[in-house]
């Protein structure tokens, strides 16, 4: 193999695509410090405890290795959000807290998301606010970054991870088939759901239900009709609601998702991502993950988003 030659899914950036990188990261940096956001550049490396502290999806995109200086395990970031969770900790406070992020990523394979082993991952969190206003910011800035570097015809998809999650509970599944029913959601299986629910023994009829809640504000209408006995999932319902009220009527297309799950697993409520006509995938996305640093002694809420900056400059 020629020297010269990079691993599979890593690149060069150079000449006018460098610098279109640095000129929008510098333009989200303003945009960033403008709103209060304080700039945070966490480590490359860092105890694999601190950064595996989520899921195993972040486990398996991980690299890992033996530190040759103290011998311990030690791996390379492949998702910052448990850095933030880390830095948000060490303040000890219990003020609200903002923090941004301009900062390369490497990961062990490309995933949905992300369209190399290499991105440059750009994202703000919230720290300390339980509130829904807080998502609504996190999105009006998700949104507001990708305006700033001239991504238009935005359209918000809105969904809540905690209503699945009530669902499982109220029929009180196990580990193992709670594990395979997520893999079926997050690949939105229609015919492989259809199996698992006549397999199982259990009433699982409402996710056949769930699975095809997707749409525009109707499907709210419909989901609230379809629940209304359960006062824990129409209370997601209404917030959701809220939210994308609030988009709407400020012009933004808001589509509707109530099935959709994170393959990195870690979020526990309000999720959401952008589209728009020029990429057929997500280009942004987030969520709230309440509680992600437990492990540091510091539960708090948070909400928070990022995107990949490499490829939405390149495109």
């Amino acid at each position: 193999m020629s020297s010269w030659i990079l691993p599979e899914g890593i690149s060069d950036l150079t000449g006018d695509s460098a610098l279109l990188v640095e000129n929008n990261r510098r333009s989200l940096l303003d945009l960033y410090k403008s709103l209060g956001y304080e700039f945070v550049i966490p480590p490359i490396i860092e105890n694999i405890e601190s950064l595996l502290l989520t899921s195993k999806e972040v486990d398996k995109k991980t690299f890992k290795f033996l530190d040759p200086t103290s011998g311990d395990l030690i791996a390379v970031h492949s998702d910052i959000t448990p850095q933030i969770a880390r830095i948000d900790a060490m303040r000890s406070t219990d003020e609200v807290e903002k923090y941004c992020y301009v900062n390369s990523i490497v990961q062990t394979q490309v995933d949905d998301f992300y369209a190399s082993r290499s991105p440059i991952q750009v994202g703000a969190e919230l720290y300390g606010d339980n509130s829904y206003k807080a998502d609504i910011e996190i999105i009006d800035l998700m949104l507001k970054s990708l305006e700033s570097i001239k991504l238009n015809n935005l359209i918000v998809n809105i969904g809540n991870v905690k209503i699945f999650n009530l669902l499982a509970k109220k029929v009180n599944l196990d580990e193992d088939d709670l594990k395979q029913l997520s893999l079926i959601f997050v690949r939105r299986s229609k015919p492989d759901l259809a199996d698992f629910i006549k397999q199982s023994s259990k009433d699982l009829s409402l996710f056949s239900t769930l699975i095809n809640l997707e749409g525009d504000s109707s499907v709210l209408t419909l989901a609230i009709e379809y629940f209304k006995d359960d006062k824990d999932i129409i209370n997601c319902i209404k917030e959701i609601q809220e939210i994308g009220k609030y988009f709407e009527d400020k012009d933004y297309k808001v589509m509707y998702d109530l099935a959709e799950l994170k393959t990195y697993g870690y979020h526990t409520g309000l999720i959401f991502s952008v589209f728009n006509d020029t990429f057929k995938k997500v280009i942004a996305n987030g969520g709230r993950y309440n509680g992600i640093g437990k492990v540091f002694g510091m539960e708090r809420p948070a909400t928070g988003f990022s995107f990949d900056l490499k490829y939405l400059s390149q495109v």
